[in-house]
């Protein structure tokens, strides 16, 4: 059973302003939890495309929502989204929800080698038809795209030192498990600096991860689709889980909320840019105390909410 604690869910509905004659496409079905209130806030006829790259979460989906008729569930990676709406004849979306990153299922399956607690292959795959594995990158990717990766995708002060031990190890034979990666991390940071953080081997898992799925690049692609897809009024909602996916977020709506772009001298401008969209919550909205309470793997999300305002 796909069993996953839906994050910032009323928060996200609220501020997604569900219609119910509405087109709504959840990018990251998961457990359904965003689905399920959108599809309680639709009429007769709205609709609701829930999207997700793992079986077991369609699964699930498929079972979970088997009685409602405005459901469409597709096997999709998010960044394949305008396919997805052209192949289901779908020409405007009044919202979009993203919620981002693993989901308790993907980290508590051992199997799927998603968390550093649990003994599993090095596998990582969000999608398990993609060919490429956290096994493959561990033991073939050089030493400058390991540390570029722990660097970038982990923001790993010790990744230098992380990946000179995890090269040392693979010499004398590839590095098979979760355990066994864990074990060069172990290694590879001193002592102190064990004691006085938090797992040790969080980050570099979060960097693989994300090197094996594509998360940042997919992201990128998938929210300007995504925008597009909009109509004027409808809304994009994401949740993130760290800073490199909220950056994104934040980064992506700064541009699109920007109007003119001509130089300050210019007394009229003359590029004609209008905003795209306008924000609807100017902080992103964090989880509550009570939620944390209940739901510990809260702690980082950050909730971000634009509006499209205009057609292009």
């Amino acid at each position: 059973m796909f069993e996953h604690r839906t994050v910032l869910l009323k928060e996200t509905i609220d501020l997604l302003g569900v219609r119910k004659d509405g087109v709504y496409l959840d990018c990251t079905l998961g457990g359904g939890g965003h689905a399920a209130m959108i599809l309680e806030s639709l009429g007769e006829t709205g609709l609701l495309i829930g999207l997700d790259q793992d079986s077991v979460a369609l699964e699930n989906g498929r079972k979970r929502f088997s009685g409602h008729r405005n459901v469409r569930i597709v096997k999709s990676n998010f960044r394949q989204l305008d396919r997805v709406l052209e192949d289901l004849g779908i020409n405007g979306l009044d919202g979009v929800v993203f919620d981002l990153g693993v989901s308790s299922p993907q980290l508590d399956e051992g199997e799927r080698g998603f968390s550093y607690h649990q003994e599993a292959p090095l596998d990582m795959r969000m999608d398990r038809s993609h060919p490429l594995t956290a096994r493959e990158v561990v033991n073939t990717y050089s030493r400058q795209d390991l540390i570029r990766i722990l660097k970038e995708y982990g923001e790993e002060r010790w990744a230098e030192r992380i990946v000179e031990f995890i090269l040392e190890g693979r010499k004398e034979r590839p590095l098979e498990t979760t355990g066994d990666l864990v074990e060069k991390i172990r290694q590879a940071i001193p002592a102190q600096v064990r004691r006085e953080g938090g797992h040790p081997a969080r980050k570099t898992f979060q960097a693989l991860r994300i090197e094996v799925n594509d998360e940042l690049g997919a992201l990128k692609e998938a929210l300007e689709k995504a925008v597009l897809a909009l109509k004027p009024g409808g809304r994009i909602a994401v949740i993130t889980f760290h800073s490199l996916e909220d950056r994104i977020v934040k980064e992506y709506f700064r541009t699109q909320v920007q109007g003119c772009i001509c130089p300050p001298e210019f007394p009229v401008c003359v590029c004609g840019r209008r905003p795209l969209l306008k924000l609807v919550n100017r902080r992103p909205v964090a989880p509550d105390e009570e939620e944390l309470k209940e739901n510990r793997r809260a702690r980082s999300a950050r909730l971000r909410v634009a509006e499209r305002v205009q057609d292009q």
